[in-house]
C-alpha cells in the first residue's frame, strides 16, 4: 500500500482498525456481504439497545480498503439511531476518510451494504418477536425470490453454450447430479463457480467434492438461494447460511438453476 495512493486516515484505519472482532449473544445481529471467490467478505455484528448501536464489531478478508473502510464505518455507526445508521452511503465513508482511489469506491460500497444487512436482519429478529404466531417450522422452501423477473437476465434454466460464461461470477443451485455436472463444466470457462448445496460436507461424496474441487469449484455447504436481485440484469443473491441461520449477500454475473 502506498502512501501516495491513500490518505493518512485510510492508512491509519488499515494500520490501527477499530472495532475488530465478533459479538455473542442471542440478542446480537449479524450481517454478510462479499464475493468468497474474488476474496472480498465483510461481516458486521451488532449489538443494539433502544433502537441504538450500543456497539458494533467487524471481520473482513479482504484489501487494506476493504479494512480502513470496514474500520471507518463502525465508528460512524456506533451511537446512531438504526434508521440514522441505514443512511450511511459508501460516499460518507470515503469523505470520512478523505477519498478514496476509484478502483477502490467498491469497498465502501460493501461496507454500507454489510452494515445495512446487519441492521436489517437486527429488524427482521425483530418482527419474529413481535409476531410469534407467524413462525413457520415447515421446510426451507424451494421458492427463489427474483428467479422469474431475472430469468433471461442472468438467470439460466439450462445453458446451451458455458462458453458465454466465460470468466463470468457464475452461482449454481444444487438440485442433483445435472446442477454438480454443469458446474463442472462452466469452471473449464470460469474459475469463478460457486455450487450451493443445502448438504452437509459429510453427507456429500468424497469424490464428488474431489472432482468439484479439482475443477476449481467453490461449495457452499449447508446453504440455499433465497433471493436474486439487480437493476436491469442479475447482480447480486441472498444465501441462507442454514448451519448458522444468517442471511449473507453474495456479488454474482449469472444464476444456473437446472
Amino acid at each position: 500500500m502506498k502512501s501516495t495512493s491513500y490518505s493518512d486516515k485510510v492508512l491509519d484505519h488499515f494500520r490501527n482498525p477499530r472495532n475488530v472482532g465478533d459479538l455473542k449473544g442471542k440478542d446480537i445481529a449479524k450481517g454478510s456481504v462479499g464475493n468468497p471467490v474474488c476474496g472480498d467478505l465483510m461481516e458486521f455484528s451488532l449489538k443494539v439497545k433502544d433502537n441504538r448501536i450500543q456497539d458494533i464489531k467487524f471481520k473482513t478478508f479482504g484489501c487494506g480498503s476493504a479494512v480502513a473502510t470496514a474500520s471507518m464505518i463502525t465508528e460512524l455507526a456506533k451511537g446512531k439511531t438504526l434508521d440514522e445508521a441505514l443512511k450511511i452511503t459508501r460516499k460518507d465513508v470515503a469523505d470520512e476518510l478523505d477519498g478514496l482511489p476509484p478502483v477502490k469506491m467498491h469497498c465502501s460500497n460493501l461496507a454500507a451494504d454489510a452494515l445495512r444487512d446487519a441492521i436489517n436482519n437486527y429488524k427482521e429478529k425483530q418482527k419474529t418477536k413481535d409476531e410469534p404466531e407467524k413462525s413457520s417450522t415447515k421446510p426451507h422452501s424451494e421458492h427463489i425470490t427474483g428467479e422469474k423477473e431475472f430469468s433471461g437476465k442472468g438467470v439460466y434454466h439450462a445453458v446451451k453454450d458455458p462458453s458465454s460464461l466465460k470468466d463470468q461470477r457464475v452461482l449454481i443451485q444444487d438440485r442433483g447430479k445435472k446442477s454438480i455436472q454443469m458446474a463442472e463444466t462452466i469452471a473449464e470457462h470460469s474459475p469463478r463457480v460457486v455450487l450451493v448445496t443445502k448438504e452437509k460436507s459429510q453427507k456429500v461424496k468424497k469424490t464428488i467434492q474431489t472432482e468439484l474441487r479439482k475443477s476449481g469449484v467453490k461449495i457452499l455447504f449447508e446453504s440455499e438461494l433465497k433471493e436474486i436481485s439487480g437493476l436491469n440484469s442479475v447482480e447480486k443473491v441472498k444465501i441462507h447460511d442454514l448451519d448458522e441461520d444468517n442471511i449473507y449477500e453474495l456479488f454474482v454475473d449469472a444464476v444456473v438453476l437446472i
